[in-house]
Protein backbone atom coordinates (compact mmCIF):
# COMPACT_ATOMS: atom_id res chain seq x y z
CA UNK A 1 0.00 0.00 0.00
CA UNK A 2 1.30 3.44 -0.90
CA UNK A 3 0.39 6.34 1.40
CA UNK A 4 0.94 9.96 0.34
CA UNK A 5 0.86 13.19 2.31
CA UNK A 6 0.46 16.17 0.02
CA UNK A 7 0.15 19.85 0.93
CA UNK A 8 -1.24 20.89 -2.43
CA UNK A 9 -0.91 24.66 -1.76
CA UNK A 10 -4.00 26.83 -1.79
CA UNK A 11 -4.83 28.48 -5.10
CA UNK A 12 -2.91 31.78 -5.05
CA UNK A 13 -2.55 34.02 -8.10
CA UNK A 14 0.69 35.56 -6.87
CA UNK A 15 2.37 32.17 -7.34
CA UNK A 16 2.89 33.03 -11.03
CA UNK A 17 3.92 30.01 -13.05
CA UNK A 18 3.20 27.88 -9.97
CA UNK A 19 -0.42 28.96 -9.73
CA UNK A 20 -2.63 25.92 -9.15
CA UNK A 21 -4.13 26.05 -12.65
CA UNK A 22 -0.66 25.74 -14.14
CA UNK A 23 0.35 22.94 -11.76
CA UNK A 24 -2.71 20.81 -12.50
CA UNK A 25 -1.23 18.83 -15.44
CA UNK A 26 1.90 17.90 -13.51
CA UNK A 27 -0.09 16.96 -10.40
CA UNK A 28 -2.47 14.80 -12.41
CA UNK A 29 0.27 13.01 -14.38
CA UNK A 30 2.29 12.31 -11.27
CA UNK A 31 -0.64 10.90 -9.31
CA UNK A 32 -1.65 8.73 -12.27
CA UNK A 33 1.89 7.36 -12.54
CA UNK A 34 2.48 6.81 -8.82
CA UNK A 35 -1.03 5.52 -7.99
CA UNK A 36 -1.04 6.03 -4.22
CA UNK A 37 -3.71 3.99 -2.46
CA UNK A 38 -4.42 6.63 0.20
CA UNK A 39 -3.71 10.37 0.07
CA UNK A 40 -3.82 12.92 2.88
CA UNK A 41 -4.23 16.33 1.24
CA UNK A 42 -3.80 19.68 3.00
CA UNK A 43 -4.78 23.23 1.93
CA UNK A 44 -7.62 22.03 -0.26
CA UNK A 45 -9.95 24.92 -1.14
CA UNK A 46 -13.55 24.10 -2.16
CA UNK A 47 -12.97 24.54 -5.90
CA UNK A 48 -9.76 22.49 -5.66
CA UNK A 49 -11.71 19.75 -3.87
CA UNK A 50 -14.24 19.75 -6.71
CA UNK A 51 -11.44 19.55 -9.28
CA UNK A 52 -9.80 16.62 -7.50
CA UNK A 53 -13.09 14.74 -7.20
CA UNK A 54 -13.94 15.36 -10.85
CA UNK A 55 -10.48 14.47 -12.14
CA UNK A 56 -9.24 11.66 -9.89
CA UNK A 57 -12.10 9.38 -10.80
CA UNK A 58 -10.51 6.27 -9.26
CA UNK A 59 -10.68 7.88 -5.81
CA UNK A 60 -13.29 8.73 -3.22
CA UNK A 61 -12.82 11.69 -0.87
CA UNK A 62 -13.75 12.60 2.69
CA UNK A 63 -13.10 15.94 4.33
CA UNK A 64 -14.74 18.99 5.88
CA UNK A 65 -13.89 22.67 5.26
CA UNK A 66 -12.51 24.28 8.39
CA UNK A 67 -14.37 27.60 8.66
CA UNK A 68 -17.46 28.30 10.75
CA UNK A 69 -19.65 28.29 7.63
CA UNK A 70 -17.92 25.13 6.32
CA UNK A 71 -16.05 27.02 3.65
CA UNK A 72 -12.31 27.47 3.18
CA UNK A 73 -9.55 24.90 3.28
CA UNK A 74 -9.91 21.29 4.28
CA UNK A 75 -7.57 18.42 5.10
CA UNK A 76 -9.19 15.60 3.18
CA UNK A 77 -8.42 11.92 2.80
CA UNK A 78 -8.69 10.24 -0.60
CA UNK A 79 -8.61 6.49 -1.18
CA UNK A 80 -8.50 4.33 -4.27
CA UNK A 81 -11.94 2.75 -4.39
CA UNK A 82 -10.79 -0.55 -5.89
CA UNK A 83 -8.19 -1.21 -3.21
CA UNK A 84 -9.50 0.57 -0.10
CA UNK A 85 -12.90 0.74 1.61
CA UNK A 86 -14.05 3.48 4.02
CA UNK A 87 -15.55 2.22 7.28
CA UNK A 88 -15.73 5.43 9.30
CA UNK A 89 -14.72 9.09 9.01
CA UNK A 90 -14.90 12.19 11.19
CA UNK A 91 -13.40 15.67 11.38
CA UNK A 92 -12.40 17.33 14.64
CA UNK A 93 -11.45 20.97 15.13
CA UNK A 94 -8.14 21.24 16.94
CA UNK A 95 -9.43 23.46 19.70
CA UNK A 96 -11.04 23.35 23.16
CA UNK A 97 -14.36 22.81 21.29
CA UNK A 98 -13.57 20.04 18.78
CA UNK A 99 -17.14 19.78 17.47
CA UNK A 100 -17.56 23.53 16.88
CA UNK A 101 -16.71 24.50 13.28
CA UNK A 102 -14.24 27.35 13.07
CA UNK A 103 -13.03 27.01 16.67
CA UNK A 104 -9.36 27.58 17.54
CA UNK A 105 -6.88 27.58 20.39
CA UNK A 106 -6.05 31.03 21.84
CA UNK A 107 -2.39 30.90 20.76
CA UNK A 108 -3.10 30.48 17.07
CA UNK A 109 -3.43 32.26 13.76
CA UNK A 110 -6.82 33.25 12.38
CA UNK A 111 -6.90 29.89 10.59
CA UNK A 112 -8.97 27.16 12.24
CA UNK A 113 -7.18 23.82 12.22
CA UNK A 114 -8.69 20.38 11.84
CA UNK A 115 -7.78 16.72 11.77
CA UNK A 116 -9.53 14.15 9.59
CA UNK A 117 -9.78 10.66 11.09
CA UNK A 118 -10.57 7.76 8.75
CA UNK A 119 -10.98 4.07 9.44
CA UNK A 120 -10.15 2.19 6.25
CA UNK A 121 -9.97 -1.39 5.05
CA UNK A 122 -7.44 -2.87 2.66
CA UNK A 123 -9.85 -4.77 0.43
CA UNK A 124 -7.43 -7.43 -0.80
CA UNK A 125 -6.22 -8.37 2.69
CA UNK A 126 -9.37 -7.62 4.65
CA UNK A 127 -7.26 -5.69 7.15
CA UNK A 128 -8.36 -2.48 8.84
CA UNK A 129 -6.16 0.56 9.51
CA UNK A 130 -6.57 4.11 10.77
CA UNK A 131 -5.45 7.30 9.08
CA UNK A 132 -5.16 10.75 10.64
CA UNK A 133 -4.46 13.66 8.32
CA UNK A 134 -3.82 17.12 9.77
CA UNK A 135 -2.35 20.56 9.16
CA UNK A 136 -1.08 22.26 12.33
CA UNK A 137 -0.95 25.99 12.84
CA UNK A 138 1.86 28.02 11.27
CA UNK A 139 2.00 30.62 14.07
CA UNK A 140 1.31 29.21 17.53
CA UNK A 141 3.79 26.77 19.04
CA UNK A 142 1.49 26.22 22.00
CA UNK A 143 -1.44 25.51 19.69
CA UNK A 144 0.63 22.91 17.83
CA UNK A 145 1.49 21.28 21.15
CA UNK A 146 -2.14 21.23 22.26
CA UNK A 147 -3.28 19.97 18.85
CA UNK A 148 -0.89 17.02 18.88
CA UNK A 149 -1.94 16.10 22.40
CA UNK A 150 -5.57 16.35 21.34
CA UNK A 151 -5.00 14.01 18.39
CA UNK A 152 -3.35 11.35 20.54
CA UNK A 153 -6.02 11.70 23.24
CA UNK A 154 -8.68 11.19 20.57
CA UNK A 155 -6.90 8.06 19.35
CA UNK A 156 -7.19 6.60 22.86
CA UNK A 157 -10.99 6.93 22.98
CA UNK A 158 -13.14 3.80 22.53
CA UNK A 159 -13.65 3.09 18.85
CA UNK A 160 -14.16 0.38 16.28
CA UNK A 161 -11.03 -1.77 15.82
CA UNK A 162 -8.98 -0.08 18.58
CA UNK A 163 -5.91 -2.19 17.75
CA UNK A 164 -5.90 -1.22 14.07
CA UNK A 165 -2.51 0.10 12.89
CA UNK A 166 -2.19 3.85 12.56
CA UNK A 167 -0.89 6.17 9.85
CA UNK A 168 -0.53 9.78 11.02
CA UNK A 169 0.62 12.38 8.53
CA UNK A 170 0.41 15.94 7.36
CA UNK A 171 1.98 19.36 7.49
CA UNK A 172 2.94 19.97 11.12
CA UNK A 173 4.59 23.38 10.53
CA UNK A 174 7.46 22.52 12.87
CA UNK A 175 10.96 21.09 12.47
CA UNK A 176 11.83 17.73 14.07
CA UNK A 177 13.91 19.34 16.83
CA UNK A 178 11.18 21.77 17.90
CA UNK A 179 9.69 21.26 21.40
CA UNK A 180 6.22 20.35 20.17
CA UNK A 181 7.53 17.63 17.87
CA UNK A 182 8.98 15.80 20.86
CA UNK A 183 5.41 14.67 21.50
CA UNK A 184 5.78 12.52 18.38
CA UNK A 185 9.14 11.13 19.36
CA UNK A 186 8.00 10.30 22.88
CA UNK A 187 4.72 8.67 21.81
CA UNK A 188 4.96 4.96 22.67
CA UNK A 189 5.31 2.72 19.63
CA UNK A 190 5.17 5.56 17.09
CA UNK A 191 7.71 5.55 14.25
CA UNK A 192 8.49 8.82 12.48
CA UNK A 193 9.40 7.81 8.93
CA UNK A 194 10.48 11.14 7.47
CA UNK A 195 13.55 12.28 9.42
CA UNK A 196 15.99 11.31 6.66
CA UNK A 197 14.29 13.31 3.90
CA UNK A 198 15.82 16.73 4.48
CA UNK A 199 13.67 19.72 3.67
CA UNK A 200 10.09 19.18 2.51
CA UNK A 201 8.91 22.79 2.29
CA UNK A 202 10.80 24.65 -0.43
CA UNK A 203 8.58 27.61 -1.36
CA UNK A 204 8.69 26.80 -5.10
CA UNK A 205 12.47 26.60 -5.05
CA UNK A 206 12.94 29.62 -2.80
CA UNK A 207 15.69 30.24 -0.25
CA UNK A 208 13.66 29.36 2.86
CA UNK A 209 13.32 25.63 3.37
CA UNK A 210 12.34 23.33 6.23
CA UNK A 211 11.32 19.79 7.12
CA UNK A 212 7.73 20.18 8.31
CA UNK A 213 5.84 17.34 6.56
CA UNK A 214 5.59 13.99 8.32
CA UNK A 215 4.39 10.42 8.02
CA UNK A 216 4.30 8.32 11.20
CA UNK A 217 3.09 4.78 11.82
CA UNK A 218 2.18 2.67 14.84
CA UNK A 219 1.08 -0.90 15.34
CA UNK A 220 1.08 -3.85 12.96
CA UNK A 221 2.41 -2.00 9.96
CA UNK A 222 5.87 -1.88 8.36
CA UNK A 223 7.48 0.74 6.15
CA UNK A 224 9.50 0.23 3.01
CA UNK A 225 10.55 3.05 0.69
CA UNK A 226 9.82 6.57 2.01
CA UNK A 227 10.59 9.43 -0.36
CA UNK A 228 9.69 12.94 -1.34
CA UNK A 229 8.43 13.71 -4.82
CA UNK A 230 10.77 16.45 -6.02
CA UNK A 231 9.56 16.46 -9.60
CA UNK A 232 9.52 19.81 -11.41
CA UNK A 233 9.21 20.80 -15.06
CA UNK A 234 10.52 24.12 -16.36
CA UNK A 235 10.19 25.74 -12.95
CA UNK A 236 6.72 24.35 -12.26
CA UNK A 237 6.53 22.25 -9.09
CA UNK A 238 3.87 19.93 -7.72
CA UNK A 239 3.47 22.35 -4.81
CA UNK A 240 5.51 24.58 -2.51
CA UNK A 241 5.91 21.41 -0.41
CA UNK A 242 7.29 18.15 -1.71
CA UNK A 243 4.66 15.42 -1.38
CA UNK A 244 5.93 12.44 0.63
CA UNK A 245 5.03 8.83 -0.10
CA UNK A 246 5.58 5.74 2.01
CA UNK A 247 5.29 2.14 0.88
CA UNK A 248 3.58 0.38 3.77
CA UNK A 249 2.66 -3.20 4.56
CA UNK A 250 -0.13 -4.20 6.95
CA UNK A 251 1.10 -7.12 9.05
Amino acid sequence: MKYLTFNIRYDCRRDGINNFDLRKPLILRTLEEEKPDVIGFQEVLPHVARYLRDTLTDYSFAGCPRDENLQGEQVCVAWRRHTVNLLEMRTLWLSPAPFTPGSRYPDQSDCPRTATFALLEDVAQGKVFRVVNTHLDHVGQESRTLALRQIFEELERPCLFPEAPLILGGDFNAEPDSPEMQILYREKGLQVLTDHLGMTYHGFGGPHTSLIDYICIRGSIAAGDVRKWDRAEEGVYLSDHYPISADLTLL
